[in-house]
């Protein structure tokens, strides 16, 4: 059982316009088979002020998740000063660094991708990707963000598609989620 790897998730960040939207898939795989369709791989913290999207083994991403708000919570919803601490935290921690798990936040103003060896990455361009469709939805949304004139969470939706029809281990049950 050690040696079966689930896979699942792409989630895409898109800030424009002073708004920021995330859009994740729903679909969770064990090997060959899809286990889930309508996974919730989006949610808001600290007060609905921030948007978080996870990529990763389930408990590890909800164990992250609970740890990042945690540190929203001490820094009074800074989420820079959060995102750091928790990267700290996470590559250190003897529990924590052992997670396999990618997170993508934002603030509606930041974007940030977190990852477990203690990054801390803001994308140049408005557009992060993470998950096993990742790099088919983050091309999708820089070529949006170049050519088009869209809003994010059209951005953030269509990147999605373009993805769930590139990666198998993506889906087109879109859950998005924005902040002003």
């Amino acid at each position: 059982m050690n040696n079966i790897k689930i896979r699942s998730t792409t989630i895409v960040g898109v800030l424009r316009n002073g708004r920021v939207a995330m859009a994740g898939d729903g679909q969770v795989t064990l090997q060959t088979t899809v286990l889930k369709h309508g996974a919730r791989k989006i949610r808001k913290l600290y007060h609905g002020k921030v948007v978080a999207g996870f990529a990763g083994s389930v408990a590890d991403a909800q164990s992250l998740a609970d740890t990042f708000e945690q540190k929203l919570e001490a820094s009074g919803g800074n989420l820079t000063r959060a995102a750091v601490e928790f990267a700290r935290e996470w590559r250190t921690d003897r529990v924590l660094r052992k997670l396999e798990a990618m997170m993508l936040v934002s603030d509606g103003h930041l974007l940030y991708i977190l990852s477990g060896d203690g990054n801390v990455v803001e994308p140049d361009d408005g557009a992060a990707a993470i998950g096993s469709g990742g790099a088919y939805a983050l091309a999708a949304a820089r070529a949006m963000l170049a050519h088009s004139a869209l809003e994010a969470d059209a951005i953030a939706e269509e990147a999605l598609k373009i993805a769930s029809e590139i990666c198998i281990y993506t889906n087109d049950r879109i859950i998005l989620e924005t902040l002003p």
